[in-house]
């Protein structure tokens, strides 16, 4: 077969009649509809030729295709390695395209064993989404928790929840906080508890050992809360700008994070139906599935505007999306963490800590503003927070506010 030309498509010989018929023409539409670059179309379409020689070759009709198997026939090609990975992308789109159209197979799940321990498993995260209404992520979180602590306990897959006593508890979390490194997860204990309040109120044991579980001792509060100056924000957000779709994107993300003090999930989680922008409103997803609107200033509203007309290109419905085809929304927060790393290397800012995160700015928020003489309660009122608990943490900054509390040092001859 010839080699891939960017500039010239697939003949209608070559795409239309084989093993794949027409639907080649109907993805490339397809493709074109989901805003992929012409260059990418064409090569996609020479994928595809070739996807169609090795059906022929191995008497594989469309009817018949599903992904695994068209993986397979790029896989036993004699082709480069380089090449096999290309053409798998492009044919796991396009049987993709096909499912949905109802043609190609879909992939059916595996078959998972019914036994007691995954029946445990399915009614326990049944009960963290009807009755606790948790996100997804931290119902794998809670869930994998209790897993461990089960493949602990119960080696053999036997398990017999009768069993289980406070001594068992105390031995998992010793084993998880002792081992390697220094064990940092400060929700182990909660987890436990959760699952093991859930093992009582089912009827699955009869003791409740929930209140059992002991709490994991933790020095990371004596440290002060990472954060940098104003200026240095504004030189970020300065560093970050350009005038490109991603440095839009990019400029009205860290805007988002530097100026309302958004989690990075949060951010990710807006629709571009949560901007109202008749009142200089915006709607926030946040934790524990809690909407909160926060007013928009001039600034950030103009970067939100510029990016919608002028770089966001998509047919979702979430705001912010990936700048290459199909330009889908982030799957998590990493990719925040990645521009604003970007940003501190663009703009020669030492980081704050060796690995840093979007969090950063919220704090760098949180911490401007009590030097500012903002209250401890407003400031949680910004950031958003349940507790104030959460909010005290940045009282160790007001430098001011302490020194006008602090005790004399008691010093021979009486305090001074």
């Amino acid at each position: 077969m010839r080699s891939i030309n960017a500039d010239s498509r697939p003949t209608e010989s070559e795409t239309i009649g084989g093993p794949l018929g027409d639907y080649p023409e109907q993805f490339r539409s397809h493709l074109e509809s989901q805003h992929f670059s012409r260059g990418r179309i064409y090569q996609y379409g020479w994928y595809l030729v070739a996807l169609g020689q090795l059906m022929r070759e191995t008497g594989v009709g469309i009817k018949d295709i599903d992904e695994d198997q068209a993986l397979d026939l790029i896989k036993r090609s004699n082709r480069p390695s380089y090449w096999k990975k290309e053409a798998g992308r492009a044919t796991r789109r396009f049987v993709k395209f096909l499912v949905e159209l109802g043609v190609a197979k879909p992939v059916l799940p595996p078959v998972v064993a019914d036994t007691p321990r995954m029946r445990l498993r399915r009614d326990y995260e049944e009960y963290l989404r009807r009755q606790q209404g948790l996100a997804e992520k931290t119902i794998y979180a809670r869930r994998r928790f209790a897993e461990r602590f089960l493949e602990f306990r119960f080696p053999d897959d036997k398990v017999d929840l009768s069993r289980i006593t406070s001594i068992d508890i105390a031995s998992f979390i010793q084993h998880l906080a002792t081992r390697g490194k220094p064990f940092l997860d400060k929700t182990l204990p909660s987890h436990l508890r959760n699952f093991f309040l859930f093992l009582f109120n089912s009827g699955r044991t009869a003791t409740n050992l929930a209140p059992s579980i002991p709490k994991m001792a933790h020095r990371r509060g004596a440290t002060l809360p990472r954060y940098v100056t104003p200026e240095q924000v504004e030189t970020l957000i300065t560093a970050v700008r350009t005038d490109t779709p991603i440095g839009r994107r990019n400029y009205a993300i860290v805007l988002l994070l530097a100026r309302l003090g958004l989690r990075p999930a949060e951010v990710i989680a807006i629709q571009i139906d949560d901007i109202n922008w008749r009142d200089g409103e915006i709607l926030i997803r946040g934790k524990g599935q809690r909407h909160d609107c926060m007013p928009l200033s001039q600034e950030v509203v103009e970067a939100l505007a510029d990016y919608i007309q002028r770089g966001r290109v998509t047919t979702s419905r979430a705001l912010f999306v990936t700048t290459m085809a199909p330009h889908k929304p982030f799957c998590n927060g990493c990719m925040l963490n990645n521009i604003l790393k970007q940003a501190f290397a663009k703009a020669a800012l030492r980081l704050p800590i060796p690995y840093v995160g979007a969090h950063v700015l919220r704090h760098s928020l949180a911490t401007n503003l009590v030097r500012r003489g903002t209250s401890l309660a407003e400031v949680g009122n910004v950031l958003r927070h349940r507790s104030l608990e959460s909010t005290v943490i940045y009282a160790k900054l007001d430098i001011e506010g302490l020194r006008s509390v602090a005790q004399p040092w008691p010093v021979e001859g009486g305090a001074k």
